[in-house]
């Protein structure tokens, strides 16, 4: 038995319902960025998915784009993250209102 588009899109939404889950219920700024690269691979899986069962390589290369552009910011949210740790010794997402003053 192969695995079909809907299993792909089933363990895609999970990915991405747990990812989004991460970002409304933590607090620590780590744990957000970490659940928003979940929620960013779980919609690159969906376009997989698509691609592969569509016979179309679009998706593919359109994925090979966006882990591009999410290295890139992989490298400029943890250089925040480490400047506002070593800022406030704390990586919260309630350190960041007090920024401003």
């Amino acid at each position: 038995m192969t695995p079909g588009l809907h299993h792909y899109l089933i363990v895609s939404g999970l990915l991405f319902s747990l990812g989004l889950f991460g970002v409304l219920a933590r607090r620590n700024l780590l744990v957000i960025f970490m659940s928003l690269e979940l929620m960013l691979n779980a919609a690159n899986l969906t376009l997989v998915a698509f691609s592969r069962f569509n016979n179309n390589l679009n998706g593919q290369v359109m994925v090979f784009f966006i882990i591009t552009v999410a290295a890139a910011e992989v490298a400029v949210g943890l250089a925040l993250i480490v400047a506002l740790y070593r800022k406030r010794q704390s990586a919260h997402v309630e350190d960041l209102t007090r920024l401003k003053y």
